[in-house]
């Protein structure tokens, strides 16, 4: 078995630790913003970790009303942009601390009047030297290629950032996304049989919407980084807009298919799919009974801490991540292939 694996079965336990050794950092985060609310945030990130910006956008425009955009790095590294930050949050995420680019927007962005954050899982590192506040994601040293837990301690990250800044959400939910995080394990025995279906595949798409958009770029990178299938990730809304016609007889298709606001279009899709002759496999929880009852499901233990003002897919992506990344890890290993140290990538990547 491989390294990637055992970082997937170690998440809970890393969502404890970030819990416990970050939560006064993010009190006292919540006590600026009290005094110093930002007018518009921007997140810089590369790769995974731009996955995870992209559901914190989602989750901090629709909990607290800040306006969110996601940076584009050559603006400064190629273009040398000169921009206004006062009154602006700028957020960069790098797992290994190490991004040129990333660190590169925060340093101008900082010297622009912005307020800055680093979410990264390297203390020493040069994220952690550049922003004004580091937050630590506690995963351990991750030795596979393929970042799994330092992606799921970031979506923490994000949900703690968004309470710091006035969400309606509350510690109590936070607390409980170790415990999620567990009972989805137990579904392993599952996606290992499951995997066994796509050992042959070449291409697949990947779709989600809202919240669970940034679990489907997570889910068609895991495919193409540790399985080298073609995976292309969509919006729902989007993949009706022209994509749509690449579905055809047999093409595997992963949709995340939350209770919600965004099931209306996630259903069509998948009447649009099962129409074109795709096989679709849905990840789900029981609160969507409609989704529950389709063919090819697997059900996640559902969130079921949910009493604030927030839709109710707010809490899924840790919880629904899960799936995606046992899935992508056991066809690899089905396949032979090893995730860890996936062809012609590193651990780390420079760019500018």
């Amino acid at each position: 078995m491989s390294l990637m694996l055992d970082e997937i079965r170690e998440q809970p336990a890393v969502l404890e630790t970030a819990l416990r050794e970050e939560l006064s950092t993010f009190r006292a985060l919540c006590a600026r913003f009290e005094r110093e609310r930002p007018r518009f945030i921007i997140l810089a990130a590369r790769g995974t970790s731009d996955n995870a910006a992209q559901f914190g956008r989602y989750l901090i425009e629709i909990a607290t009303g800040i306006p969110v955009s996601l940076a584009a790095p050559s603006v400064f590294t190629l273009y040398r942009a000169e921009m206004d930050f006062r009154e602006v949050l700028y957020v960069g995420l790098s797992q290994s601390g190490e991004s040129p680019d990333v660190n590169t927007c925060i340093r101008r962005a900082r010297e622009l009047g912005a307020v800055t954050l680093g979410i990264t899982n390297n203390p020493a590192g040069a994220l952690a030297k550049t922003a004004e506040q580091t937050i630590l994601l506690h995963a351990g040293v991750e030795s596979s290629v393929a970042a799994t837990k330092t992606w799921l301690s970031q979506l923490l990250s994000m949900y703690l950032l968004a309470w710091s800044l006035g969400a309606d959400l509350t510690l109590e939910q936070i607390r409980r996304m170790p415990e999620w995080t567990a009972a989805a394990l137990t579904l392993e025995p599952l996606l290992i049989e499951r995997a066994q279906r796509y050992i042959f595949a070449e291409k697949a798409i990947v779709v989600g919407r809202g919240f669970n958009y940034s679990s489907a770029l997570e889910l068609a990178l895991k495919l193409m980084e540790t399985c080298y299938l073609m995976a292309d990730s969509f919006s729902a809304a989007d993949f009706l807009h022209g994509p749509i016609a690449i579905a055809q007889r047999g093409l595997p298709a992963f949709v995340f298919a939350p209770p919600g606001p965004t099931w209306t279009g996630i259903s069509e899709t998948l009447d649009r799919l099962e129409s074109a002759g795709a096989s679709s496999m849905l990840i789900t929880d029981a609160r969507n009974a409609e989704a529950s009852l389709c063919r090819s499901v697997i059900c996640v233990p559902a969130p079921d801490s949910h009493d604030s003002t927030l839709p109710i897919d707010a809490l899924t992506p840790i919880p629904y991540a899960v799936p995606g990344q046992l899935l992508a890890a056991h066809i690899a290993d089905q396949k032979g292939l090893n995730p860890d140290r996936p062809r012609m990538l590193e651990k780390i990547t420079q760019t500018m």
